[in-house]
């Protein structure tokens, strides 16, 4: 599977070439290649401006999101790091507001892959390293970084006193990587998946969470006993609620009333009220109720419940773009198009299993086409059962489409989520 993107620039585009070389030893975990490689960039990560570092297996880029909003709103300068990229490779790095620039983007890859050249590291650890370096160089008030994959062995878990650490929502994805047997870890899966979020933890960060069942959740205080970690935990240390109107959040500091998030899906009350306990939860970045109330309001997320705008390909018909692909997410497009009738676009990486997100939806689905996911292996249209129709590409699927009135879902993959944005002009900024 590769993650890569083309660019325009000739000068990153050598860069991409080189980050495409790069594999992964079979079998390597740990955290000591991209702490070698920080070594010799001068450890940036020690250097960064307050982190607010965020783990979960859905809705962390959501979290992260509303961070970056409401501090925004407050007049911070804000670095953030997330993944992946829906179209270009430079949406992983925003420095101090901005995405990263093709030129400066292209002297920085070349200085991290130059010092790591011996050490073969991967993608994600020549990404982070580049990140990290720049926001080191570059003055800001804060940083929002995003968990790439699990969180114990994670190249960003290389962050030694973040703020604040938040575990967004918890469920069974990434399965050959986190559920990979290991001696001294929990047997249960969601619970291992506890476990490998938690690892996040760090001494004195707080720790902020939503709810969770009993055996994830004793996975999570386990860890931040361990750690020396306080733990702020949704249901005990604070709480949401939300009407037609307002989200109510409440904690030791007092209660507000606040909008409703813009992001679409009832979903993002939970993640809008992780971002702001995080932030309420930490003695280091002063944000106001005003700014947080405008950070909601403006916060956006590219191909999470996304109401696409007319375009070259969606013309004047009512598309959403989600990226899902696991369970989780299933069940969140279930419960937000439930009693609609809809058709559905959707490709899956090889290896996914159709039914999260066919499942949820079969009571809404009035016709279902599978489209390839641009760059990888994909699931065939025989995956999803004798009602499915393959089409090739994207493009063809919605023209084929009767003119019905009925809105499409193009789902399955943030990849093809990436694809669908270029072709429609909506270029994440």
């Amino acid at each position: 599977m590769r993650d890569f993107a083309r660019s325009d620039s000739a000068a990153v585009q050598s860069q991409l070439d080189r980050l495409a070389a790069l594999s992964v030893p079979q079998g390597r975990l740990g955290l000591e290649t991209i702490r070698e490689l920080l070594d010799r960039l001068g450890n940036p990560h020690r250097s960064l401006p307050p982190v607010f570092h965020v783990a979960g297996t859905n809705g962390k880029g959501s979290v992260c999101a509303f961070l970056r909003a409401m501090l925004e709103a407050d007049g911070k300068r804000v670095h953030v790091t997330t993944s992946p990229h829906l179209v270009r490779y430079n949406e992983r790095i925003r420095v101090a507001g901005e995405l990263i620039a093709d030129e400066r983007l292209a002297e920085l890859l070349a200085e991290v892959l130059d010092a790591g050249s011996d050490l073969d590291p991967s993608f994600f650890e020549v990404t982070i390293a580049a990140a990290f370096t720049e926001f080191a160089r570059v003055p800001a008030d804060a940083c929002v970084i995003e968990v790439g994959l699990g969180g114990r062995f994670d190249a960003t878990n290389v962050l030694e006193k973040p703020v604040a650490c938040g575990i967004a929502a918890l469920g069974i994805d990434h399965e050959r990587f986190l559920l990979a047997p290991e001696a001294g870890t929990p047997q249960i899966p969601l619970a291992r998946i506890a476990f490998e979020k938690a690892g996040i933890a760090k001494t004195g960060s707080s720790l902020v969470t939503l709810s969770y069942p009993e055996v994830p959740t004793l996975e999570i205080e386990r860890a931040a006993m361990t750690k020396g970690a306080p733990l702020a935990m949704q249901g005990r240390e604070w709480s949401t609620a939300a009407s037609a109107t307002a989200l109510h959040y409440a904690d030791r500091h007092g209660e507000l009333t606040l909008p409703r998030p813009a992001l679409p899906g009832a979903h993002q009350v939970e993640n809008a009220a992780l971002a702001i306990a995080m932030l309420r939860y930490q003695d280091y970045v002063d944000i106001s109720r005003d700014a947080i109330a405008d950070g909601i309001r403006v916060a956006r997320w590219p191909a999470r419940l996304q109401r696409l705008a007319p375009g070259p390909l969606t013309g004047d018909r009512i598309v959403w773009l989600d990226g899902g692909h696991n369970p989780s997410a299933g069940a969140i497009l279930g419960e937000h198009f439930a009693g609609d009738r809809l058709h559905l676009v959707i490709g899956m990486i090889k290896g996914k299993d159709p039914d999260a997100i066919v499942g949820p939806l079969k009571d809404s689905i009035a016709s279902l086409t599978v489209v390839p996911v641009p760059g990888h292996e994909w699931q065939g249209a025989e995956a999803f059962g004798p009602n499915a129709r393959a089409v090739d590409d994207v493009r063809s699927a919605l023209a084929l489409l009767p003119a019905d009135g009925l809105p499409v879902l193009v789902s399955g993959s943030l990849y093809l989520a990436g694809e669908v944005l270029r072709l429609n002009d909506e270029i994440p900024d």
